[in-house]
């Protein structure tokens, strides 16, 4: 008989082959050299092949605090079957690989039913969701025009919506890639247009915040659900700015009178919030207001990008390489006695 404690829970399973004590790390706590016996979420599984033309298995695994590249290299016994998105447990040693750190499996097989709560393996906003979509509710109860009002409350007064919205990624990866992230992230744009309308009296408050809080809701269809947080068949297809385009067009057919000019402004700073063609905007901005919300969506994207980089690597002070997003070596702003 032995016993497993996981994350302060103890567990008894006589199959199981963890020694005796053993405490879980999460994947954030995890540095070059130690030894692994944990429970994660295989994220990803692709076979390749080494120069050699051996074969070996290459994994992404997942808790809410991160992801680990993995390699199995040698597929022995101790390798049993496993399949994408199952709850694996790995046995092995950290090593680092170009400076990032990379596990080198060598036992693995699925975890058993109890053994693991599904919402350890779920990345999370660290903001409080309900006080969020609050402020949210306030940015749509202030926009005066009432058509425009009407398409707001058709989506976020909506419970169905809303409870998708707030539990949503605002993207596979790369920035706001965690279960509230579409909801933080739309917040953030909106209260940026909200001071950009004060700052720039020429701009159309009502037109730039119904786009801002809208600019995304394309995602809900576009990234499936935790844990996969992966793109659907339509999301790659279609993508997310067509796919709310089209969300926002259905609900302004069902709101009677709704002014074809003011819907057609609408859908443009939707279709042209990325900016450019090159970064999957169908129009460039056209409007003031499109050019208004591309700003502040690229600002809020670019900034938590960054961000996570450094949370990434956050015992390192010093210069953490180059960055492909930013094409730029990056390093944490120093602090400075006042």
């Amino acid at each position: 008989m032995y016993f497993y404690i996981h994350r302060n829970t103890l567990y008894k399973n006589d199959k199981m082959e963890l020694r005796k004590g053993y405490i879980m790390r999460y994947i954030e706590e995890l540095r070059e050299g130690m030894m692994v016996a944990d429970i994660y979420l295989c994220k990803n599984k692709t076979i390749a092949k080494t120069k050699a033309g051996k074969t070996y298995y290459s994994l992404l695994l997942q808790d809410k605090t991160g992801n680990l590249d993995a390699k199995i290299w040698e597929l022995t016994n101790g390798i049993e079957n496993f399949e994408q998105m199952d709850y694996v447990k790995v046995e092995g040693l950290v090593t680092s690989f170009q400076g990032s750190l990379q596990l080198s499996v060598k036992r693995l097989r699925k975890a058993y039913e109890g053994q693991y709560d599904p919402a350890d393996y779920i990345p999370c906003t660290d903001k409080n969701v309900d006080e969020m979509y609050k402020e949210l509710g306030a940015l749509v109860n202030s926009v005066k025009n009432t058509y425009l009002k009407q398409l707001l409350l058709a989506f976020f007064g909506d419970k169905e919506f809303a409870a998708k919205f707030k539990a949503h990624s605002a993207a596979k990866s790369v920035h706001h890639g965690f279960m509230g992230g579409l909801l933080e992230h739309t917040l953030a744009v909106a209260k940026l247009c909200d001071f950009y309308a004060s700052q720039y009296p020429i701009l159309n408050r009502d037109l730039l915040i119904t786009c801002a809080l809208c600019h995304d809701i394309g995602k809900t269809k576009e990234i499936s659900t935790f844990p996969e947080n992966d793109y659907t068949d339509e999301g790659q297809l279609v993508g997310h700015i067509v796919m709310g385009t089209i969300m926002l067009d259905e609900k302004m057919k069902q709101i009677p009178g709704f002014p074809a000019k003011l819907g057609n402004e609408v859908k443009h700073c939707i279709l042209a919030h990325h900016g450019e063609y090159e970064y999957g905007s169908p129009k460039k901005p056209a409007l003031i207001e499109a050019i208004a919300l591309n700003k502040a969506d690229d600002t809020d994207a670019k900034i938590q990008t960054f961000k996570e980089a450094l949370m990434e690597n956050k015992e390192n002070n010093g210069w953490l390489g180059f960055n492909r997003l930013f094409e730029s070596n990056i390093r944490q702003t120093g602090k400075y006695e006042k």
